[in-house]
């Protein structure tokens, strides 16, 4: 059993994700939804995982929303 440098190198390679950081994320995310012409009311009710699954195709949401 190993106790070198593969046990002890996690956060100074990649740091740790921050909640203000997907807080702020998140905040963009509905920015751009509400840009694309989604109602405040319908973005409010969703998920983040259905936001960020709306905004892989925004054009196809664009379409939507004027239709």
């Amino acid at each position: 059993m190993g106790s070198g440098r593969t046990f002890n190198k996690a956060p100074k390679t990649r740091p740790k994700k921050k909640p203000t950081d997907k807080r702020r994320r998140e905040r963009v995310h509905r920015q751009r939804l509400l840009a694309l012409g989604v109602d405040a009311e319908v973005i409010r009710q969703m998920d983040p995982k259905a936001i960020r699954q709306m905004l892989k195709r925004p054009t196809r949401v664009k379409v939507t929303v004027s239709s």
